[in-house]
């Protein structure tokens, strides 16, 4: 990375701030105008290409040997440089020069919305041309009473042979737009089964354009995505053709339309807190400005990349609430979920969800994210990090993933053999307690200001799946050494995953699953699969026949959740619907749940939940009244007859309700 002598104050944005939305290429009919802002540059110029390449690598010191045309930019106020042409140069490949200091950097253009093989190299597009049929008519499907958040990875979603997708839609883009696929035997896979589970919305893993992997390499490279590099062009591995750059963007936007009209929303996991190296395409443009350093100069750390972005920057902000607005307009995305958001500030946040709010309508954006970082990191003054801590700071429509909630019901995800309250933990009932309220009641520690911002979970691509977790918590280590051990659906770990299941279906606040977990998921202890084979981390579509009852168990949830006010409201007074917390002993605890809605006629006007994990059964009275079984170890959604005494399972959980 190139040494700079920059030294950010407060000052310079104000000088040099450009508030304009244009940067970049733009084509508008028949001229196309370049931007960059490269506040410290003597000169620029954009050197065009009638071919994108595939190189992995551009050094900043390199010039251009393959003939190319280039044109001095014209500097402007406040650091912006441009030109244009009378011409629409879609599909024209480019990058830029930039003179100053005594040097030249040669670099693709950071506010490019399309790229070549690889990325290397930036390119013209007119994104009208990008649109697949009807999508100009696309929208979102109607909201429903609750979020279901499924979290995928895109080669996961398809890459096994057994999904029924076509082979050359498998681990791509494309794979979305199978709307009946299914295994040999019958039984759905890919969208199909996503509607049939219940699913409102999927959030997949990083698909804006990320390094480390070839393009053009072999399929059997995995990446989860979080090494970005141009923020505003999808990944081109997830296309059929890496060579054409337009071939990313219309079968990117193609997955979003299909699951549009399988009625699922779309929500993209964005990764705003660093770059894949520091040296960057915003380090060339602007050196020294957009990365965040201590005071001597070094690196900050923060997100344990190295790279960290210096938000709280009026241009860092700007191109970060740019991105997201471009994302949720160009491609129709229904939400954003951000990775390691405590490196961002509350600051930064609300502007986002304000910019969305008045653009689409209140709250009509999903927005939540990583309430952490990987080590402290330099903010700038006058910011606040947004972290867990400062979650009060947010908007009330910004959640946060609660890992309260996960590790009090499985444990800790870095201490491998320590349980939760589903897998032998110990004196984890109150914290129980608080998390079915949302932790709004929570004394001590996170207290959000309602439910509205927690994202309740047990899993996620990070860390054990929860099938790993609960077999190194259950089982003897030596035993986890033969691979067919996480293969088999052994009849205790089924009834702790559906208890943990149970636990955060029933928490106020919005839900949030890992595709998978409903069927068993195992990585085979796999617990940091960032980069694992394929085979590893992809989705087994056979395991939902042979884990069918836990596939079962989920729909049933997910159905029911959906039809519990007293559940899914995330108003700021929801947690007052819930009454008569109880422990009765060591593992066993209860509470009532204020379940009507006021606006219409709902089934049950009160809830009973219960969640035993201890090893006995218990016994509890019902109140007077008409009462359902809604929920029991084996089955839910059930409605079956409740009587006025009754037993309550070992390692189990159920759900009553109340008829009016």
């Amino acid at each position: 990375m190139k040494k700079t002598t920059f030294h950010y104050t407060k000052k310079m944005d104000k000088e040099y701030e450009y508030k304009g939305n244009d940067l970049g290429a733009v084509c508008m009919g028949e001229t196309t105008t370049f931007k960059v802002w490269a506040p410290f540059a003597d000169s620029v110029e954009v050197c065009l290409y009638p071919e994108g390449g595939d190189s992995m690598e551009l050094s900043p010191e390199s010039l251009p040997q393959e003939v190319c045309r280039r044109v001095p930019l014209k500097a402007e106020e406040r650091g912006v440089w441009t030109v244009q042409f009378p011409e629409n140069m879609h599909g024209t490949y480019y990058d830029y020069l930039i003179a100053g200091a005594g040097s030249t950097v040669r670099t693709a253009d950071p506010y490019a919305r399309a790229c070549s093989c690889n990325g290397c190299r930036s390119m013209v597009v007119d994104l009208s041309r990008t649109n697949p049929e009807g999508f100009d008519r696309d929208r979102a499907p109607e909201k429903t009473t609750e979020n279901i958040i499924c979290e995928l990875h895109i080669k996961d979603f398809s890459y096994d042979s057994r999904s029924g997708i076509p082979k050359e839609y498998r681990g791509k883009y494309k794979a979305f737009t199978v709307a009946d696929s299914g295994m040999e035997s019958g039984e759905p896979t890919g969208v199909a089964y996503l509607k049939a589970l219940g699913v409102t919305h999927v959030h997949l893993l990083p698909f804006f354009d990320f390094g480390w992997l070839d393009e053009a390499g072999d399929d059997r490279q995995f990446s989860w995505g979080y090494d970005p590099v141009n923020f505003n062009v999808p990944e081109g591995s997830f296309a059929t053709n890496t060579k054409d750059g337009t071939v990313r963007i219309r079968e990117c936007k193609e997955m979003i339309q299909a699951l549009h009209k399988a009625g699922i929303r779309v929500v993209m996991d964005v990764v705003y807190n660093h770059t894949f190296v520091a040296d960057s395409w915003l380090e060339r443009t602007a050196p020294g400005y957009y990365v965040r350093r201590y005071e001597n100069g070094a690196l900050s750390d923060g997100s344990a990349c190295g790279s960290d972005i210096a938000v709280g920057r009026a241009m860092v902000d700007n191109y970060i609430a740019n991105s997201v607005m471009y994302w949720a307009k160009e491609y129709h995305l229904d939400g954003f979920r951000f990775d390691l958001m405590g490196l961002l500030t509350t600051e930064l946040m609300n502007r986002i969800r304000e910019e969305l709010d008045a653009e689409f309508g209140v709250g009509e954006k999903l927005l939540y994210g990583e309430p952490w970082r990987a080590n402290e990191s330099p903010m700038e003054e006058g910011t606040h990090a947004a972290l867990k801590d400062n979650v009060r700071e947010l908007h009330e429509n910004i959640a946060v993933f609660s890992d309260d909630t996960r590790d009090t019901i499985k444990g800790d995800v870095f201490l491998t053999r320590v349980p939760g309250f589903v897998n032998g933990g110990r004196n984890l009932e109150d914290r129980i307690l608080d998390a079915a309220a949302g932790w709004c009641d929570n004394v001590d520690g996170f207290c959000p200001k309602s439910c509205n911002q927690v994202v309740n979970y047990v899993s996620a691509h990070d860390n054990f799946t929860l099938w790993d977790k609960l077999l190194h918590t259950l089982r003897e280590e030596n035993e986890l050494e033969h691979r067919e051990l996480y293969e088999e659906p052994f009849a205790d770990i089924m009834a702790a995953n559906k208890l943990a299941a149970l636990i955060y279906f029933t928490c106020q606040g919005h839900i949030f699953f890992q595709a998978g977990e409903e069927f068993g998921r195992t990585k085979f202890g796999d617990e940091n699969s960032f980069r694992s084979a394929p085979e590893i981390n992809m989705l087994n579509w056979s395991r939902t026949v042979r884990f069918s009852e836990l596939v079962e168990y989920y729909k049933g949830l997910i159905a029911l959740r959906k039809m519990l006010p007293g559940l899914y409201d995330k108003s700021e007074k929801a947690s007052q619907r819930i009454s008569g917390q109880t422990i009765h002993r060591e593992g066993m605890v209860s509470f009532f749940v204020d379940n009507r809605n006021g606006k219409q006629a709902d089934e049950w006007e009160s809830l009973f939940i219960i969640y035993n994990a201890s090893d006995a059964s218990g016994i509890l009275e019902l109140p007077a009244g008409d009462w359902e079984i809604l929920v029991d170890k084996h089955t839910a959604n059930c409605r079956k007859k409740a009587e006025s005494r009754f037993a309550v399972a070992p390692c189990s959980g159920m759900v009553l309700g109340k008829r009016k």
